[in-house]
Protein backbone atom coordinates (compact mmCIF):
# COMPACT_ATOMS: atom_id res chain seq x y z
CA UNK A 1 0.00 0.00 0.00
CA UNK A 2 1.09 3.57 -0.66
CA UNK A 3 2.84 5.63 2.00
CA UNK A 4 1.83 8.89 0.33
CA UNK A 5 0.08 11.57 2.37
CA UNK A 6 -3.13 13.13 1.11
CA UNK A 7 -2.79 16.69 -0.11
CA UNK A 8 -3.26 19.72 2.14
CA UNK A 9 -5.29 22.69 0.93
CA UNK A 10 -2.50 25.06 2.02
CA UNK A 11 1.02 24.45 3.25
CA UNK A 12 3.85 26.62 4.51
CA UNK A 13 3.41 29.10 7.34
CA UNK A 14 -0.33 28.31 7.58
CA UNK A 15 -1.25 24.66 7.02
CA UNK A 16 -4.88 23.81 6.13
CA UNK A 17 -5.94 20.17 6.34
CA UNK A 18 -9.31 18.70 5.41
CA UNK A 19 -10.69 15.29 6.29
CA UNK A 20 -13.65 13.41 7.73
CA UNK A 21 -14.85 12.44 11.20
CA UNK A 22 -14.69 8.74 10.33
CA UNK A 23 -12.90 6.56 7.81
CA UNK A 24 -14.73 3.39 8.94
CA UNK A 25 -18.43 4.32 8.82
CA UNK A 26 -20.46 1.29 7.76
CA UNK A 27 -22.30 3.19 5.02
CA UNK A 28 -18.99 4.41 3.54
CA UNK A 29 -17.44 0.94 3.63
CA UNK A 30 -20.46 -1.10 2.51
CA UNK A 31 -22.65 1.23 0.44
CA UNK A 32 -20.19 3.51 -1.40
CA UNK A 33 -17.46 2.84 -3.96
CA UNK A 34 -14.89 5.23 -2.50
CA UNK A 35 -12.54 2.52 -1.23
CA UNK A 36 -10.94 0.57 -4.10
CA UNK A 37 -12.15 -2.75 -2.64
CA UNK A 38 -14.98 -3.85 -0.34
CA UNK A 39 -12.80 -6.50 1.30
CA UNK A 40 -9.94 -4.34 2.59
CA UNK A 41 -8.49 -4.99 6.07
CA UNK A 42 -8.73 -2.20 8.66
CA UNK A 43 -5.02 -1.49 8.11
CA UNK A 44 -5.41 -1.27 4.31
CA UNK A 45 -8.43 0.99 4.69
CA UNK A 46 -6.61 3.46 6.96
CA UNK A 47 -3.53 3.50 4.70
CA UNK A 48 -5.73 4.23 1.68
CA UNK A 49 -7.63 6.96 3.53
CA UNK A 50 -4.33 8.61 4.56
CA UNK A 51 -3.21 8.62 0.92
CA UNK A 52 -6.29 10.74 0.13
CA UNK A 53 -6.51 13.02 3.19
CA UNK A 54 -3.93 14.19 5.77
CA UNK A 55 -6.47 14.42 8.63
CA UNK A 56 -9.20 12.40 10.30
CA UNK A 57 -11.11 12.26 13.56
CA UNK A 58 -11.38 9.14 15.71
CA UNK A 59 -14.96 8.81 16.88
CA UNK A 60 -14.76 5.34 18.48
CA UNK A 61 -12.89 6.77 21.48
CA UNK A 62 -16.13 8.51 22.50
CA UNK A 63 -17.94 5.19 22.96
CA UNK A 64 -15.13 3.33 24.72
CA UNK A 65 -11.68 4.39 25.93
CA UNK A 66 -8.93 3.42 23.50
CA UNK A 67 -6.27 0.82 24.20
CA UNK A 68 -2.70 2.11 24.06
CA UNK A 69 -1.74 -0.63 21.56
CA UNK A 70 -4.55 0.34 19.19
CA UNK A 71 -3.52 4.01 19.35
CA UNK A 72 0.07 3.00 18.53
CA UNK A 73 -1.13 0.98 15.52
CA UNK A 74 -3.14 3.90 14.15
CA UNK A 75 -0.01 6.04 14.36
CA UNK A 76 2.19 3.36 12.77
CA UNK A 77 -0.16 2.84 9.83
CA UNK A 78 -0.15 6.44 8.63
CA UNK A 79 2.59 8.50 6.95
CA UNK A 80 4.52 11.34 8.53
CA UNK A 81 2.48 14.53 8.65
CA UNK A 82 -0.84 12.76 9.17
CA UNK A 83 -3.06 14.13 11.96
CA UNK A 84 -5.64 12.41 14.17
CA UNK A 85 -8.10 14.48 16.15
CA UNK A 86 -9.45 12.27 18.94
CA UNK A 87 -12.89 12.56 20.46
CA UNK A 88 -12.86 12.37 24.27
CA UNK A 89 -14.52 9.41 26.02
CA UNK A 90 -18.19 10.12 26.80
CA UNK A 91 -17.59 9.75 30.56
CA UNK A 92 -15.20 12.73 30.49
CA UNK A 93 -17.78 15.08 28.96
CA UNK A 94 -20.74 14.04 31.14
CA UNK A 95 -22.55 12.11 28.41
CA UNK A 96 -24.41 8.89 29.21
CA UNK A 97 -21.83 6.10 29.32
CA UNK A 98 -22.40 2.35 29.13
CA UNK A 99 -20.97 0.60 32.22
CA UNK A 100 -19.56 -2.15 29.97
CA UNK A 101 -17.33 0.41 28.22
CA UNK A 102 -15.44 1.14 31.45
CA UNK A 103 -12.09 -0.42 32.27
CA UNK A 104 -12.88 -3.69 34.04
CA UNK A 105 -11.49 -2.77 37.47
CA UNK A 106 -13.34 0.56 37.49
CA UNK A 107 -16.53 -1.21 36.43
CA UNK A 108 -16.06 -3.70 39.26
CA UNK A 109 -15.82 -0.75 41.65
CA UNK A 110 -19.39 0.33 40.84
CA UNK A 111 -22.20 -0.58 43.21
CA UNK A 112 -24.23 -3.58 42.02
CA UNK A 113 -27.16 -1.23 41.37
CA UNK A 114 -25.09 1.18 39.25
CA UNK A 115 -23.42 -1.66 37.34
CA UNK A 116 -26.87 -2.75 36.13
CA UNK A 117 -27.86 0.70 34.90
CA UNK A 118 -28.12 1.27 31.16
CA UNK A 119 -25.96 4.40 31.49
CA UNK A 120 -23.74 5.87 34.19
CA UNK A 121 -22.26 9.33 34.78
CA UNK A 122 -19.20 10.67 36.67
CA UNK A 123 -21.22 10.87 39.92
CA UNK A 124 -21.52 7.06 39.90
CA UNK A 125 -17.73 6.60 40.01
CA UNK A 126 -16.65 9.20 42.53
CA UNK A 127 -13.63 11.55 42.40
CA UNK A 128 -10.83 8.97 42.83
CA UNK A 129 -12.11 6.66 40.07
CA UNK A 130 -12.72 9.64 37.78
CA UNK A 131 -9.14 10.86 38.33
CA UNK A 132 -7.96 7.39 37.33
CA UNK A 133 -10.17 7.43 34.21
CA UNK A 134 -8.60 10.73 33.17
CA UNK A 135 -5.10 9.38 33.79
CA UNK A 136 -5.70 6.27 31.69
CA UNK A 137 -7.28 8.18 28.82
CA UNK A 138 -4.27 10.53 28.75
CA UNK A 139 -1.82 7.62 28.85
CA UNK A 140 -3.57 5.76 26.01
CA UNK A 141 -3.01 8.69 23.63
CA UNK A 142 0.68 9.00 24.46
CA UNK A 143 2.00 6.86 21.53
CA UNK A 144 0.16 9.04 19.01
CA UNK A 145 1.41 12.23 20.66
CA UNK A 146 5.00 10.97 20.67
CA UNK A 147 4.70 10.07 16.97
CA UNK A 148 3.72 13.71 16.27
CA UNK A 149 0.33 12.69 14.91
CA UNK A 150 -2.07 13.76 17.66
CA UNK A 151 -3.86 16.83 16.37
CA UNK A 152 -6.27 17.76 19.16
CA UNK A 153 -8.38 16.01 21.76
CA UNK A 154 -11.98 17.04 21.19
CA UNK A 155 -14.27 17.67 24.15
CA UNK A 156 -17.79 17.89 22.76
CA UNK A 157 -20.12 18.88 25.57
CA UNK A 158 -23.83 17.93 25.56
CA UNK A 159 -26.75 20.34 25.01
CA UNK A 160 -27.54 20.38 28.76
CA UNK A 161 -23.99 21.54 29.59
CA UNK A 162 -24.66 25.28 29.77
CA UNK A 163 -22.60 28.32 30.82
CA UNK A 164 -22.69 27.84 34.60
CA UNK A 165 -19.92 28.44 37.11
CA UNK A 166 -19.24 24.71 37.73
CA UNK A 167 -19.17 23.96 34.01
CA UNK A 168 -16.73 26.79 33.36
CA UNK A 169 -14.50 25.37 36.10
CA UNK A 170 -14.65 21.96 34.41
CA UNK A 171 -13.50 23.44 31.13
CA UNK A 172 -10.72 25.45 32.81
CA UNK A 173 -9.45 22.21 34.39
CA UNK A 174 -8.87 20.58 30.97
CA UNK A 175 -5.46 22.18 30.61
CA UNK A 176 -4.32 20.57 33.87
CA UNK A 177 -5.90 17.21 32.97
CA UNK A 178 -4.10 16.98 29.62
CA UNK A 179 -1.14 19.37 29.89
CA UNK A 180 0.83 17.94 26.94
CA UNK A 181 -1.97 17.79 24.39
CA UNK A 182 -3.85 20.34 22.32
CA UNK A 183 -7.42 20.39 23.60
CA UNK A 184 -10.44 21.58 21.62
CA UNK A 185 -13.92 22.37 22.95
CA UNK A 186 -17.23 22.11 21.08
CA UNK A 187 -20.42 23.37 22.69
CA UNK A 188 -23.79 21.85 21.80
CA UNK A 189 -25.67 24.32 24.01
CA UNK A 190 -26.38 27.52 22.05
CA UNK A 191 -26.32 29.51 25.30
CA UNK A 192 -22.50 29.75 25.30
CA UNK A 193 -22.73 31.88 22.15
CA UNK A 194 -26.28 33.27 22.39
CA UNK A 195 -25.51 36.96 22.87
CA UNK A 196 -22.40 38.96 22.07
CA UNK A 197 -21.56 39.25 25.77
CA UNK A 198 -21.83 35.44 26.21
CA UNK A 199 -19.71 34.91 23.13
CA UNK A 200 -16.96 37.25 24.30
CA UNK A 201 -16.84 35.68 27.76
CA UNK A 202 -16.71 32.13 26.37
CA UNK A 203 -14.00 32.84 23.82
CA UNK A 204 -11.94 34.76 26.41
CA UNK A 205 -12.14 31.79 28.81
CA UNK A 206 -10.88 29.41 26.12
CA UNK A 207 -8.11 31.78 25.06
CA UNK A 208 -6.89 32.32 28.64
CA UNK A 209 -6.60 28.54 29.09
CA UNK A 210 -4.97 27.81 25.72
CA UNK A 211 -7.99 25.82 24.54
CA UNK A 212 -9.11 25.59 20.90
CA UNK A 213 -12.64 26.76 20.13
CA UNK A 214 -14.44 24.45 17.71
CA UNK A 215 -16.41 26.37 15.10
CA UNK A 216 -19.39 24.48 13.70
CA UNK A 217 -21.64 24.52 10.69
CA UNK A 218 -24.87 22.91 11.83
CA UNK A 219 -28.60 22.76 10.95
CA UNK A 220 -30.67 25.84 11.78
CA UNK A 221 -32.81 23.82 14.20
CA UNK A 222 -29.71 23.30 16.41
CA UNK A 223 -29.72 27.06 17.15
CA UNK A 224 -25.92 26.86 17.12
CA UNK A 225 -24.57 30.06 15.56
CA UNK A 226 -21.80 29.78 13.00
CA UNK A 227 -19.06 31.54 14.94
CA UNK A 228 -15.53 31.31 13.57
CA UNK A 229 -12.78 32.22 16.02
CA UNK A 230 -9.17 31.37 16.81
CA UNK A 231 -8.56 31.09 20.57
CA UNK A 232 -5.21 29.30 20.30
CA UNK A 233 -2.76 30.42 17.56
CA UNK A 234 -1.70 26.79 17.13
CA UNK A 235 -5.00 25.63 15.67
CA UNK A 236 -8.21 26.78 14.00
CA UNK A 237 -10.73 23.93 14.00
CA UNK A 238 -14.11 23.62 12.31
CA UNK A 239 -16.52 20.68 12.15
CA UNK A 240 -19.28 20.40 9.55
CA UNK A 241 -22.45 18.66 10.72
CA UNK A 242 -24.57 19.15 7.59
CA UNK A 243 -27.79 21.13 7.50
CA UNK A 244 -30.50 18.50 7.93
CA UNK A 245 -33.07 20.00 10.31
CA UNK A 246 -35.30 16.91 10.17
CA UNK A 247 -32.68 14.49 11.57
CA UNK A 248 -30.60 16.67 13.94
CA UNK A 249 -32.47 15.67 17.10
CA UNK A 250 -33.26 12.10 16.01
CA UNK A 251 -31.00 9.74 17.94
CA UNK A 252 -33.04 6.60 17.19
CA UNK A 253 -30.98 5.65 14.13
CA UNK A 254 -27.29 5.66 13.27
CA UNK A 255 -25.06 8.73 13.41
CA UNK A 256 -24.69 8.46 9.63
CA UNK A 257 -28.45 8.87 9.18
CA UNK A 258 -28.54 11.80 11.59
CA UNK A 259 -25.89 13.76 9.65
CA UNK A 260 -27.09 12.68 6.20
CA UNK A 261 -26.52 15.83 4.19
CA UNK A 262 -24.32 16.65 1.22
CA UNK A 263 -23.03 20.21 0.91
CA UNK A 264 -23.40 21.82 -2.49
CA UNK A 265 -20.43 23.51 -4.14
CA UNK A 266 -21.96 27.01 -3.64
CA UNK A 267 -22.44 26.26 0.08
CA UNK A 268 -18.79 25.22 0.42
CA UNK A 269 -17.60 28.25 -1.56
CA UNK A 270 -19.57 30.53 0.76
CA UNK A 271 -17.92 28.90 3.81
CA UNK A 272 -14.45 28.94 2.25
CA UNK A 273 -14.11 32.73 2.30
CA UNK A 274 -14.32 33.28 6.08
CA UNK A 275 -12.42 30.01 6.68
CA UNK A 276 -9.51 31.31 4.60
CA UNK A 277 -9.42 34.51 6.65
CA UNK A 278 -9.30 32.68 9.98
CA UNK A 279 -6.78 30.14 8.68
CA UNK A 280 -4.28 32.98 8.43
CA UNK A 281 -4.55 33.51 12.20
CA UNK A 282 -3.42 29.96 13.09
CA UNK A 283 -0.39 27.81 12.39
CA UNK A 284 -2.62 24.87 11.45
CA UNK A 285 -6.28 24.53 10.43
CA UNK A 286 -8.38 21.36 10.70
CA UNK A 287 -11.61 21.15 8.70
CA UNK A 288 -13.57 17.99 9.46
CA UNK A 289 -16.68 16.77 7.66
CA UNK A 290 -19.06 15.00 10.03
CA UNK A 291 -21.70 14.25 7.36
CA UNK A 292 -20.38 10.69 7.25
CA UNK A 293 -23.19 9.10 5.24
CA UNK A 294 -21.93 6.93 2.36
CA UNK A 295 -19.33 9.06 0.49
CA UNK A 296 -20.82 12.48 1.32
CA UNK A 297 -18.08 13.45 3.78
CA UNK A 298 -15.11 12.32 1.68
CA UNK A 299 -16.46 14.07 -1.40
CA UNK A 300 -17.20 17.29 0.49
CA UNK A 301 -13.78 17.22 2.19
CA UNK A 302 -12.08 16.90 -1.22
CA UNK A 303 -14.26 19.67 -2.70
CA UNK A 304 -13.54 22.05 0.19
CA UNK A 305 -9.80 21.31 -0.06
CA UNK A 306 -9.84 22.10 -3.79
CA UNK A 307 -11.84 25.32 -3.32
CA UNK A 308 -9.41 26.55 -0.63
CA UNK A 309 -6.40 25.55 -2.70
CA UNK A 310 -7.67 27.72 -5.54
Amino acid sequence: MTEELGAAAWSGKHVVLTGTCSWTDKTLVEEADWYPQRTMSPEERLRYYASQFPLTEIDSTYYAPPAERQVALWAERTPDGFRFDVKAYSLLTGHPTRPKSLWRDLREGLSSEDAEKRNIYPKHLGPAAMDEAWRRFEAALRPMHEAGKLGAVLFQYPPWFGPRKDNRAEIEALRERLPDYRVSVEFRSPRWMAEERDRERTLAMLEENGLVFVSVDAPAVSELPRVMAVTNPDLFLMRFHGRSDSTWKDTSGSAAERFRYEYSEPELEELARPIAEHAQEARETHLLMNNCYRDYAVRNAAELRDILAR
